[in-house]
């Protein structure tokens, strides 16, 4: 995991570029999807809800995760469904690229092969296939790489690559200040993960850092094989807030991680952290602060993502 975290940067550059490579067999000048329907669970719908997050700050067209065996009722002729799966063997993925495929929808799939890619090319469904060696949760670049070069081409975004270019710098960065052999003294990372050891972490997000703040439960479940959960803002000062010292047992226990961002988070939103702050201190709740880095929102996704999974 730790290779894998220093070949992050070099990883969103490879798919990246691949991604430039792969054209869609439909008509740049058709009118595009009315809506995006992503099929995929784990790390590939995590791709999906990054691109969800990213596509809203610029893009009046909606993206629908579905982390199931079903297709919504919703997926009719203008939209575009994507069938995302690592493996090409995920079993929920599959069943309801099955059910696309009997729906007018364009459809597109994602992955490195299997049965989804079997079953693509059976009925002449576009793929971007790629080859990956390790853990499919370790694979962000290419989960979501692909999706923001499909949005490039139906012209729903635009300037991706220059924020491809500013995150792959930042992450180059982010890693050298964060390596292994960095000490402890010297190691942002290696501290938190420190002050997060035996605890329950809970770990905050606004606006699109709820993704990352997502993605920080997911890799504490699956790489530190502990439990953990994830809040956002401002929702959860409407009801987990009364919550914060009970049961105490709990209250001991739990440290909470508030992903932040100096250009990303609503005004009100800052607020409502240091307000968090405020009333963690008095329930006698660690917490900690991880500032995202990076001018795009990008960028400050893949920072916090990284020191996630450092």
């Amino acid at each position: 995991m730790l290779g894998a975290i220093d070949a992050m940067p070099e990883q969103c550059r490879q798919a990246w570029a691949a991604a430039q490579g792969f054209e869609l067999p439909w008509d740049p000048s058709a009118e595009g999807p009315e809506r995006i329907v992503i099929l995929g669970m784990g790390g590939s719908a995590i791709a999906g809800d990054y691109f969800r997050a990213l596509l809203a700050l610029e893009s009046a067209v909606p993206v629908f995760n579905v982390r199931g065996y079903d297709l919504p009722p919703l997926v009719n002729e203008p939209t575009l469904v994507i069938a995302s799966s690592f493996s090409g063997e995920t079993e929920e993925v599959l069943s309801a690229f099955e059910q696309a495929l009997a729906k007018p929808a364009r459809k597109l799939v994602l992955t490195t092969g299997g049965q989804l890619l079997a079953t693509a090319r059976a009925n002449g469904v576009p793929a971007f296939t790629f080859a990956y060696r390790g853990e499919p949760r370790a694979a962000i670049g290419w989960g979501l790489m692909p999706l923001l070069a499909v949005a490039e081409q139906l012209r729903l975004t635009q300037g991706v690559e220059r924020d491809v270019e500013e995150a792959v710098s930042v992450l180059a960065g982010l890693r050298d200040e964060w390596a292994g052999e960095v000490p402890s003294s010297r190691n942002s990372a290696k501290r938190l993960a420190l002050r997060l050891h035996e605890r329950l972490p809970v770990v905050y997000g606004a606006g699109p850092l709820i993704e990352a703040a997502r993605r920080w439960k997911t890799q504490l479940n699956e790489s530190a094989k502990v439990w953990a959960f994830c809040e956002e803002m401002p929702e959860a000062q409407h009801n987990a807030i009364v919550a914060l010292s009970l049961p105490k047992a709990t209250a001991a226990a739990a440290t909470a991680v508030f992903l932040r961002s100096a250009t990303l988070d609503h005004q009100r939103v800052r607020l409502r952290y240091e307000f968090g702050e405020h009333l963690l201190d008095g329930a006698g709740v660690p917490h900690e602060t991880a500032w995202a880095t990076g001018e795009s929102a990008l960028a400050q996704m893949l920072s916090l993502t990284m020191l996630g999974i450092t």
